[in-house]
């Protein structure tokens, strides 16, 4: 049975994800890095699952793991959880170029949380998905947020994430909509509570 959200371990050594987690789930959240081996696979969930139990096992404690990145139709969903590594070899501006001069900028930001404990099945991990649909801009645009959110524009809009306010990502992220869904899973309140109703 998952555990309570109150003393949970949210495994990331990204500051702003940490903030975004406490302000998406209503509740402090103990961010804690840990260097973990990750595998490397195209699917997020088969990622976060390994990642949350090999955490959970490690410290002995309930853990929440995210991976996150961008899957790109025109490239058969590629990078996908292997994004910050796609990006990081070339940066956000080099990414953005890539993808527009192979003519389809459309990409979906993909966020994919694991909540484990130790003790947990790999059955027994809850895993929600955040998406939302978009494109890339053809350069680099605004100074807030973090990693890609400088060229991801998502559909209906036409600033980058990293051109909004916390508040305005926070609202329509695919982060957000994976915290959503994972307090809709254990049927949690996010602003305050904490136990597992059902």
């Amino acid at each position: 049975m998952p555990p309570s959200l109150d003393h949970l371990v949210f495994l990331t050594s990204n500051a702003g994800k940490a903030r975004e987690a406490s302000v998406l789930l209503g509740r402090p959240v103990e961010a804690r890095a840990l260097d973990l081996p990750e595998i490397q696979s195209l699917d997020f969930v088969e990622v976060v699952t390994a990642k949350a139990l090999a955490a959970a096992l490690q410290l002995g404690v309930p853990v929440l793991v995210e991976d996150s990145g961008l899957a790109l139709p025109g490239w058969k969903g590629y990078p996908g959880p292997l994004t910050k590594y796609a990006v990081g070899a070339v940066g956000e501006a080099g990414f953005a170029r890539l993808v527009h001069a192979w003519g389809d900028p459309r990409a979906v930001a993909v966020s994919t949380l694991g909540l484990a404990w130790p003790g947990a099945a790999p059955a027994e991990v809850v895993v929600a998905v955040g998406r939302v649909p978009g494109s890339l801009a053809a350069e680099p645009r605004g100074a807030s947020g973090f990693g890609w959110d400088v060229i991801f524009v998502p559909d209906g809009e036409t600033r980058t994430f990293a051109q909004m306010s916390a508040e305005e990502k926070n609202a329509r992220s695919h982060r957000a909509k994976a915290f959503a869904a994972l307090v809709e899973r254990l049927g949690i309140s996010s602003r305050g509570g904490g136990g597992v109703t059902s």
